[in-house]
């Protein structure tokens, strides 16, 4: 995560945004939870017809076979093979009828599970931006949030401004600060002009005589939580530049998704913005119950259309689909997965610096809101959970 100053108004949207968005996929949880039940029931049903079905012409077949067997007449003989012919062309066409319930099925639920999908991004992409404690993890980077640095960095200011001219070090410090204002987020605390911070820092320490008690405890204090600061904002930077990647990921799944999306939808005949406002956008939970009813009934028919069309090949358009569908799902349960991880190391970094005499109350402040973090994170995206059910999300023949 980089340092970027929002504007307090953004900050605000973002956070309301990220509180909506997170409260309609615990709702939408229940929404797909619901239609995806009742495809399966409905595919319970079928099967247990068929199941009865096939039980039946296995005993006629059975029988027809005894009877074969213990005929001595000519042409009851033929006219049981015969029946028995069509008897088993009878169990073929239900052991077909099973496939295509089956890959009915399944294409009903990718569809579902497809078009839930893009409640469930927006609301990952928000997270790293608009929560308490990436806030707060700023705020306590922030050496003007600590006392024992504003009280020694003031007095070190004018100490900067009148010895300037006699310090290249002190000039470059002075340039800086009076591009900023202040240290609060336009001076680094890491990197090479921290170096001229702190040595122009050291400098004003080591020119305060031993008599002038308070003054040097000041300066020191101030130059202690400097660095203090500065090796816990590198220490926390390693840890944001793993974002990239994950942000990276993020941007990858989104481009595949919306390809994914738009190949479906061309299938059935159906444009984008129709999900959108039918169901993306849609804030009544039992509209886009609604909506999902009707795009199930729609996958159902694309297969038994396709079916039709091509008989020899129907499955194997429908079955790439599939795949891509679980794989989207795998892809974003292993992010969440990653981000669970991402979490957990600044369990570390907290841990490593809330015992420093100069930062660790205000690291220590951070525990709580990490532990909030992490229960609302792993309460709504539920990362093992989900990858679990990605792959078990079809019925296997």
């Amino acid at each position: 995560m980089k340092k970027i100053v929002f504007a307090l108004l953004v900050l605000c949207f973002s956070m309301r945004a990220f509180a909506a968005e997170t409260d309609s996929l615990i709702s939408e949880k229940s929404v797909r939870e619901k239609i995806l039940k009742d495809i399966q029931l409905n595919l319970d049903l079928q099967n247990k017809v068929i199941d009865s079905t096939i039980v039946k012409l296995d005993g006629r077949v059975g029988k027809l076979d005894s009877v074969i067997k213990l005929t001595g007449n000519p042409r009851e003989r033929i006219d049981k093979l015969v029946e028995r012919v069509q008897v088993l062309e009878e169990k073929q066409k239900a052991i077909e009828q099973n496939e295509i319930n089956v890959y009915e099925a399944n294409y009903q639920s990718a569809m579902i599970n497809l078009v839930s999908m893009d409640r469930e991004i927006k609301p990952l992409i928000l997270f790293h931006t608009t929560k308490d404690f990436f806030n707060a993890l700023t705020e306590t980077s922030n050496p003007v949030n600590y006392a024992g640095f504003s009280k020694g960095f003031d007095k070190f200011k004018v100490y900067v401004e009148k010895t300037k001219d006699n310090s290249a070090t002190l000039k470059t410090v002075s340039e800086i600060i009076a591009s900023t204002g202040n240290i609060s987020f336009g001076v680094p605390i890491v990197g090479a002009y921290s170096q001229l911070l702190f040595s122009g820092m050291a400098e004003y320490v080591n020119s305060i005589g031993h008599k002038r008690r308070e003054l040097k405890a000041e300066a020191e204090t101030m130059f202690a939580v400097t660095t203090a600061l500065s090796q816990f904002s590198t220490d926390k930077n390693l840890i944001e530049n793993e974002w990239d990647g994950i942000t990276q990921s993020l941007e990858e799944m989104q481009s595949y998704y919306d390809t994914v999306m738009e190949q479906n939808l061309r299938m059935l005949g159906m444009e984008r913005c129709d999900v959108n406002n039918g169901f993306t956008r849609q804030s009544d939970a039992s509209k886009r119950y609604a909506y999902l009813t009707m795009l199930r009934q729609k996958a159902g028919d694309y297969v038994l259309e396709m079916k039709k069309k091509d008989p020899k090949d129907w499955k194997e358009n429908i079955y790439y689909q599939l795949m891509d569908v679980q794989s989207l799902k795998v892809k974003y349960g292993d992010i969440t997965y990653r981000i669970t991880h991402h979490i957990n190391k600044y369990n570390v970094l907290i841990a490593k610096y809330k015992n420093n005499k100069q930062i660790g109350d205000h690291v220590a402040k951070l525990d709580e809101k990490l532990s909030e973090l992490k229960s609302t994170f792993d309460d709504t995206f539920e990362p093992v959970q989900y990858v679990h059910a990605a792959t078990q999300m079809y019925k296997v023949l």
